[in-house]
């Protein structure tokens, strides 16, 4: 028996990969926060227009219209969370996503306070408006819709 054996030839995507080359992660981070940065302005934008339609969102006039609305109010606190999330604004997507936790928590064809969509629109407003430097205020604001958050899942669960 006769074994033929041949040397292999090695591929440019092998010899690529093998290669030391590109940049460092450190190098690439910077790069992305960079260029991240540059659409903050874009995004703040996006926020405070998210913010104005959860304002505007009209209270329910019949049970027959809770679901669209609540719908609605869902998805423009989910779009506060979308424009907000990549620049780690966490207060605002945290009140956001409080918001988005009640109308989830909300029972199918049951009352819906809808004093918590204003005031969770509120607050967000109060958010957008305090220096970064208020920590403390913030706090405060994200512990009392915290409160809210708890109370009413609690009633609903």
């Amino acid at each position: 028996m006769t074994v033929i054996t041949h040397a292999r030839r090695k591929s440019n995507l092998a010899k690529m990969i093998d290669s030391a080359g590109g940049v460092s992660v450190g190098v690439a981070l910077a790069a992305a926060r960079a260029n991240i940065e540059k659409k903050r302005a874009e995004a703040m934008e996006i926020v405070e227009a998210q913010v104005t339609a959860l304002e505007a969102v009209p209270v329910p006039a019949t049970p027959g219209e809770a679901p669209s609305r609540l719908e609605q109010a869902y998805h423009t606190a989910t779009g506060v969370i979308d424009a907000a999330g990549p620049f780690e604004l966490r207060d605002i997507c945290q009140a956001a996503a409080g918001l988005c936790d009640l109308i989830d928590a909300a029972p199918a064809g049951g009352k819906f306070d809808w004093r918590i969509v204003t005031v969770h629109a509120q607050s967000l407003r109060l958010l957008l408006t305090l220096p970064p430097e208020a920590i403390e205020a913030r706090v405060r604001v994200l512990d009392s819709l915290r409160q809210v958050v708890n109370r009413k899942t609690a009633q609903t669960g």
